[in-house]
């Protein structure tokens, strides 16, 4: 039985001003669309969405030609880049908005948590929220009194939960506005980006409830993240959007890949280390000592062949003159940040005549199949390897590609299949020396 049916849905925006520019028109708009509903009469072509260029057209299409149904039970993953449509479409599911085209069904009600606070008053508590959304589900007081401490339990906000939602964090709020959305019982539950503001381990349980509701449960459950591991383990299908189209539907798998390899900027062989690549930490981080740049040496990073070093050069700083050694922690992960490799230096000696100063790494025989890899380090003390103190981890700061096998006959590598597992080998050496 489908759950959710789009037939032929697009969404048209203008941009600038909105109306028509008179007061007859726009009332004559009204009257064909909303009373004898026809077909917008002032309607226009428009342009593909395209963010990236500015176009001629003062209308874009949004969402164009969307066309497929999603089955009772489902877990429908919405992949895309920024600006493709996914929002849209979960805006005009959840009835934000109404297609400019064509015909969404949904069969039962919607719960839909699409951005920080959407369906909170702020000046009402927690509790009141609560009962509140639950009235707009058309459930009963009694029905929600029913859920009400596993709701409050799951958000971990009972200490908060009779105080005004506008002073919670935005963490607090997206996690109420889970639980509400996940424990009142929509027969379809719609979720945007917004896990993403939560912390690891509200993440893990929200992705759990959401496995929950759709296998224990027999829910339907839409789900847009630009997270492809949280993708790939919680959905059983998938759509990818580009600016406005659906480019793609089949398994979760293969929508992955497909937005992987058409969507993936070329390799990254230079980065300024900021706060960005820092914000997904998860443990203390001292600073005394920083990186501030990090450089691939490798010729050709998007090129290259499993036997071939990987020569990475670090920008140092030292902000502390208390230590005097310190490790240094690769880890290579694919493009879905599922952890591939992860290479630890022995203690190498801080500089103590300049505050400044680079390092060289050397990391061999690494055995990586063919594929896209993205590189992440941590500095830390010279007992690293137990997690005791670590001085500065930064995410997402190089890439390279593993094309050939050897480098003298450049021979293409074969492809490692995913349900293979991950490559584990004990011949792996890493060098780490301060460049004079």
């Amino acid at each position: 039985m489908n759950s959710v049916e789009f037939s032929h849905v697009s969404k048209q925006y203008r941009l600038g001003q909105v109306g028509t520019n008179t007061l007859a028109h726009d009332i004559r708009r009204f009257w064909i669309t909303s009373i004898l509903g026809k077909d917008d009469p002032y309607l226009k072509i428009g342009e593909t969405n395209d963010r990236t260029s500015k176009g001629k057209s003062e209308y874009v299409w949004a969402l164009r030609d969307i066309d497929f149904n999603i089955d009772q039970g489902e877990v429908v993953g919405i992949i895309g880049k920024n600006g493709a449509g996914k929002s849209t479409l979960l805006k005009l599911l959840s009835r934000v908005t109404a297609p400019t085209t064509g015909t969404i069904r949904a069969h039962g009600r919607i719960g839909s948590l699409l951005e920080v606070g959407t369906g909170f008053h702020p000046e009402m508590t927690g509790r009141e929220n609560i009962f509140m959304n639950g009235a707009i589900l058309g459930m009963s007081r009694a029905e929600i009194q029913s859920k009400l401490d596993d709701i409050i339990d799951f958000s971990g906000c009972a200490r908060y939960i009779d105080t005004p939602v506008k002073r919670y964090s935005s963490g607090m709020t997206v996690r109420l506005g889970f639980a509400v959305a996940a424990f009142l019982e929509p027969e379809i539950l719609v979720v945007d980006e917004v896990l993403a503001v939560g912390d690891a381990d509200f993440q893990r349980k929200a992705i759990g409830k959401m496995q929950d509701v759709s296998r224990g449960e027999g829910r339907t459950v839409l789900f847009v993240s630009h997270n492809m591991a949280s993708v790939r383990n919680l959905c059983t299908r998938g759509v990818v959007l580009n600016n406005g189209e659906l480019v793609y539907m089949g398994n979760v798998d293969g929508a992955v890949n497909y937005y992987l390899d058409t969507n993936i900027s070329d390799v990254c062989t230079h980065t300024i280390v900021t706060d960005t690549h820092r914000k997904r930490q998860e443990c203390d981080v001292m600073h005394d000592i920083q990186m501030l740049e990090v450089r691939m040496l490798n010729a050709n990073a998007s090129e290259m062949a499993t036997d071939e070093p990987l020569q990475i050069e670090l920008l140092m700083r030292r902000n502390s003159s208390n230590h005097t050694a310190c490790q240094y922690s690769v880890v290579i992960t694919d493009t879905t940040d599922l952890k591939i490799l992860n290479i630890v230096s022995a203690p190498i000696a801080v500089p103590q005549d300049k505050d400044t100063y680079k390092v060289r790494l050397t990391l061999n025989q690494l055995g990586l199949p063919k594929g896209r890899y993205k590189i992440h380090i941590a500095v830390g003390e010279k007992d690293f390897a137990k997690a005791l103190k670590n001085y500065d981890i930064a995410f997402d700061l190089l890439s390279f590609e593993i094309k050939y096998l050897y480098s003298a006959s450049k021979k293409e590598y074969a492809q490692w299949m995913r349900e293979w597992g991950i490559i584990l080998h004990n011949q792996t050496n890493i060098k780490a020396e301060i460049e004079p």
